[in-house]
């Protein structure tokens, strides 16, 4: 679904690079999959914008009546900016300032994921400040191994996220001294890029019985917020471009023990945004050696930070030689003054010349929102499908 047609390559080929790519098309599949999977059980899915948050992809988004996950105030003034409704708005985060949070207290967001015991007695004392009653849900460590890359893991004790389980208790005392705020569910997040269902399934296990925990005090919550994780398949991409998501959301509704009138919340970015991007560049030289070929594209470090940040895989295509069978072993690489500034080693590609389409494939989560401007690189610019 996500081939890269003449028209498309023609429509490339006259664009500044680099740049990003996005089908559109394969975002509207992607977000109604989503959306139809998610309604059949109920499910209330927010965006994360964290993953990407160029503006027409978030319009995008919004029209599918998505709720929005945020992590910093200016997420969160982007999320209301581009039509999200406040009352659909969560805001996690383990460092919120209190500027952050009085801005959010003001426009009435639906939820804060509280993150430690501190935050709790700050947002109350805010909230005070301001006559306001703040709803937050707390967000617990669970344990579990997400089984992905360690910089991606989130819910472990050794992780920096979340409240572990030992300090529940001190969350009860705190709230019943804390009369501007309103504890409204649990929140849960162990990691990113998490392929194994099984992953949620000890998730689910986990969220049941502090559900159960904070039932027996006397807490009746109203929302399970599960985070989100879900993987995409980098190596393949145009063999499943759209997640299955119907198993993974019937994996919590099979395993998730929700009580009367709860609520399952989820916070999906990189499965709904990833497949649709491209990092678009050209090769500036080839450089030959006796045990290494170099492919030098005018895209770096600066543009997809992925892979030499966590050693993260991208397919690389040559667009401009699609039928070519010869092939070459090239290390693909940036022009940022860098060792890290890599995209791949011994990629085999068709043998490549100077001015040569390359297409990054799977850009479109945590791609364009970590572009830098380290070397002094020029601004990127993106590109749609009609």
């Amino acid at each position: 679904m996500n081939t890269f047609s003449h028209e498309i390559i023609s429509q490339l080929i006259a664009a500044e690079s680099p740049c990003y790519y996005y089908d559109m098309r394969l975002l509207q599949a992607t977000l109604k999959a989503c959306k139809q999977a998610a309604d059949a059980h109920h499910f209330k899915v927010h965006y994360a914008l964290k993953a990407n948050f160029n503006e027409p992809i978030l319009a995008a988004i919004h029209q599918h009546y998505f709720g929005a996950d945020c992590v910093s105030g200016n997420e969160v003034m982007k999320a209301i900016k581009t039509g999200f409704n406040p009352n659909e708005i969560v805001f996690a985060g383990v460092g919120k300032t209190d500027k952050e949070i009085l801005n959010a207290l003001q426009h009435d967001i639906f939820c804060f994921n509280v993150e430690s015991v501190e935050e709790l007695r700050i947002i109350n004392e805010l909230a005070a400040s301001q006559h306001k009653t703040a709803r937050i849900a707390i967000r617990i460590n669970p344990n579990v191994d997400a089984k992905t890359h360690q910089y991606i893991t989130t819910g472990l004790e050794e992780n920096k996220f979340g409240v572990n389980a030992w300090e529940l208790n001190d969350c009860i005392e705190v709230l019943k001294q804390s009369p501007n705020l309103e504890l409204i569910g649990i929140h849960f997040h162990v990691g990113s890029q998490v392929k194994d269902l099984d992953v949620f399934k000890s998730l689910c296990l986990k969220v049941n019985e502090f559900n159960t925990w904070f039932a027996d005090r006397g807490f009746n919550l109203r929302v399970l917020n599960v985070g989100g994780g879900l993987g995409v398949d980098y190596y393949h991409p145009d063999e499943q471009p759209i997640v299955d998501f119907e198993a993974y959301f019937t994996i919590f509704d099979q395993f998730l023990e929700r009580k009367k009138g709860q609520e399952v919340h989820f916070e999906l970015g990189r499965s709904l945004v990833a497949a649709c991007g491209t990092l678009i560049s050209r090769v500036l030289y080839i450089k030959k050696g006796l045990k290494k070929n170099f492919m030098i594209l005018d895209a770096g470090m600066t543009e997809l930070m992925r892979p030499a940040l966590y050693q993260a895989y991208h397919k690389i295509e040559n667009l401009s030689r699609i039928d070519d069978k010869s092939t070459v072993n090239y290390d693909v690489v940036g022009p940022i003054c860098e060792s890290t500034d890599t995209f791949g080693k011994e990629v085999e590609l068709p043998e490549s010349q100077r001015g040569d389409l390359i297409a990054i494939r799977t850009a479109g989560a945590y791609g364009e929102v970590m572009v830098s401007r380290y070397n002094l690189r020029e601004p990127i610019k993106a590109v749609y499908s009609a």
